[in-house]
This record gives C-alpha cells, structure tokens and sequence, in this order.
C-alpha cells in the first residue's frame, strides 16, 4: 500500500500485466500500419510512459508528436477544449494514431477527433492502455486498448493524484474504507423504512432520506435549501448537482460513519454516476443495491389496509397505488440494470414478518 498526499492505494495491476498488454497492442499496430507511415501523437501528461512504449515497439517508419490540450481562455478555464498545443506536423491526408493513458467517459476523444478530422486527418485510430468500458459514453471507436478496467481512480504508470504517482511502474487503485453503503429501494407497501431502520441499528449505518434531507434543509433556508426551492417554486426538478451537494453535506456530518443507506437516490445513471463519484471521493464506493420484492397485488393489499388509518389519500384509491407501483418499476429497471452490469444488485424477498425479511437482508450485506 502507498500513500499520496491524503489518500491510500493499493496494489492493483503488476507491471508484468502492464508489460503484455502492450506487447499486444504493439502486435496489432505493427500488422495493421506497417506502411502506413502513421504519425503517433501522445496526449501529455498521462500518456508518455505508454507512448514511450508503444514507439519503441514499432518497427516501421512513423512520426512522433505530443500535444497538450488547452481550455483557458484568459486566466479561468472553461472547460472546453479549445486547441492542440504542441502539433506541428502536418497531417493532412495521414494516419494518425493518438496515444492516451486512460479513456474514461470520452470527452478528450471527442474533442480530439473533430480538431484532427477538421485539420484534414484521413485516418484516425485511439491507442489506450486503460479502458474504462462503463464509464464510455461516446460513439468513436477505442481501435486498440490494453487492459479493461472498472470505473475505479487508480494512479501510477503516468496517472496521477494531484501531481503525484506518475512515475510507478506498477497500477494502484484508491483504497476504500471498510464502510457498508446500499443504495435501497422498494415498491410503496414493502416496508422499506421500516427496514432502513432496523439495519441502520443492526450495522450501524447512517440512514440518508433524499425526502427528509430536502425538507430539513428548506425549512432552515440554508443556501442548498433555499437554491432548491427557488426550482421547486417555479415547478423545477431541482438539479442533480444541489440534491448531491446536499446529499455530500450530510456524509460529511458523519465522518465516522460504517456506512450509509441511501433512500430516494439515486433515481437515474446519471444520479447513480454522481453518487459513484461523491463516494470515491471519500475512499468509499456503493457496496450494493437492495431491493425489496413483493407481488403487486400483496402491495395493493397492504397499501389499502394501510390506508384505512394513515390518512393518506393516495394509500385509499387501488388506482393511484397501482400507479405508483408502476412508476417504482420504470424507475428501478434503469439503475437494476446499472448496478446488475457491476454486480452489486441484490432482490431480497420483502413478504413475511419484520424479522425474516431482515434476516434475508442480512444474510446479503452480511456477505459484502
């Protein structure tokens, strides 16, 4: 395990595996450029242990640049990639072949692809040693890339953190703490709350409602609550970046924490994106997604039972429940499928006593 500046990481690809991954892309560039005179093109910082490689073994005529890529206009970024620094080759009409470190969600590849087509490039490929494939949101094709990896920060091998971990010829991923976070979620009638705080207690774990989170801070006014409301009032979803702003100043009033349980959040990819992001940022990352399942008309049963005494309108009309129970599989089916592609989705019977189905519950987040 290493240390770089606040945070720790762990051993996580060997430099032998490193070292066959581009033995192979190698292998394959040599067969499909060989007389093509490509000009190799390494994307600084991150990619010059990789591009260093890469050309010492290719065995024909090529061309080498490096590029930085500019985003400022002035002295503040803008998070747009404006221009090449570094490209005086020219490239018209040429195979160009643009060596990258890592490619995650694609942004840079995008970018990079309309500034070379638009300079006249006639053939464009993506040399990469790290593939984050889940994370990859784009249409180019990666043409060659060394070793896929999970949606995780890792560092060495030219990535870094904060300046540091450039130089290790080995791959470390972040640590995560032993902490215990589930995403749960369940059909209106499963018992869900109740559950949240029985395994709160069991495990110690700090119970996040997006509902009450929002609430408490409206009614305080505090500057996240009053900047929600100002949507809401407005007939607004509030977006995404103050509901996880709101969400990360509650994990941070629990440093201490084991884990935590999220209940309301996330709803979509891009919320589950977000909160992946919020968690790694803290050593930390979900453990799993729980779901209660019940049969609809269980649910329905329970649900007007319910209402005979909670005083809830929409736990009295079989329409409006059945509705909801529609709306809470529309929702769950995109992130069971997000979390499923990660194995970290678990369906728990939620019929029978309190007891049984916390014991199911347990016996899963016992095995995490």
């Amino acid at each position: 395990m290493i240390k770089l500046h606040d945070l720790q990481f762990v051993p996580f690809i060997s430099e032998d595996e490193i070292t066959a991954a581009i033995d192979e892309v190698s292998v394959r560039l040599n067969n499909e450029l060989a007389d093509k005179n490509p000009l190799f093109i390494g994307v600084l910082n991150g990619a010059f242990m990789f591009a260093s490689e890469i050309i010492k073994r290719f065995n024909h005529n090529c061309e080498v640049s490096f590029v930085k890529l500019s985003s400022y206009e002035g002295t503040e970024t803008t998070h747009q990639v404006k221009e090449l620094i570094g490209l005086d080759q020219e490239i018209s009409d040429r195979t160009v072949v643009v060596i990258e470190d890592i490619v995650d969600t694609g942004n840079t590849v995008e970018v990079l692809s309309e500034l070379l087509r638009n300079m006249g490039c006639l053939e464009f490929k993506i040399a990469t040693l790290f593939f984050k494939s889940e994370a990859y949101t784009k249409q180019i094709n990666i043409d060659y890339h060394g070793i896929e990896i999970p949606n995780r920060f890792i560092v060495g091998y030219g990535l870094d953190y904060n300046g540091l971990g450039r130089n290790l010829t080995e791959v470390y991923q972040l640590k995560t703490t032993n902490m215990t976070n589930l995403v749960l979620f369940g059909p209106p009638g499963a018992g869900k709350g109740t559950q949240a705080e029985v395994l709160k207690k069991k495990y110690n774990l700090v119970h996040i409602s997006t509902g009450d989170v929002f609430r408490y801070n409206i009614k305080n006014a505090t500057e996240l609550g009053t900047l929600a409301k100002s949507y809401i009032d407005k007939g607004q979803l509030v977006p995404d970046e103050v509901t996880i702003n709101m969400l990360n100043a509650e994990v941070d009033k629990n440093p201490d924490a084991q884990g935590f349980i999220f209940d309301g959040f996330p709803r979509t990819e891009a919320q589950a994106d977000s909160l992946a992001e919020l968690l790694s940022s803290k050593g930390t990352e979900v453990s799993a997604m729980v779901a209660l399942e019940v049969d609809d008309e269980v649910l329905v049963q329970r649900l007007l039972e319910r209402g005979k005494t909670s005083g809830r309108p929409d736990d009295a009309d079989e329409g409006v429940i059945r509705n909801r129970i529609k709306v809470y599989y529309n929702e769950t089916a995109i992130l069971k499928n997000y979390y499923q592609k990660q194995n970290k989705y678990f369906g728990v019977d939620g019929v029978g006593g309190i007891d049984e189905i916390t014991e199911r519950l347990s016996e899963v987040i016992n095995k995490l």
